[in-house]
């Protein structure tokens, strides 16, 4: 009994950090790739590297948007971080 009255304290740190940390990283990585996974032609996008463009094709880990004057650009997925609205 006294080794678990010990180890509470180290017990409640791992379970606040889980709740406070862990836990919404991974729903944030989720939503995340689940917006990635539903990409379709016609979706105005912003990547990782802030470049916004309007998705023109889309293959199974590349995607391809269209900026300015009709150029034509190959990203992964992955790169992309939001659609707008």
């Amino acid at each position: 009994m006294e080794t678990l009255i010990a180890l509470s304290p180290l017990l409640l740190m791992f379970l606040l950090m889980w709740l406070f940390i862990i836990r919404p990283a991974q729903k944030r990585q989720k939503t995340t790739a689940n917006m990635q996974s539903e990409l379709k032609r016609g979706d105005r996008i912003v990547t990782i590297g802030g470049l916004h463009g309007q998705v023109d094709a889309v293959d199974d880990t590349t995607i391809y948007i269209t900026v300015a004057d009709g150029t034509r650009m190959q990203f992964e997925r992955q790169a992309i971080a939001r659609v707008v609205e």
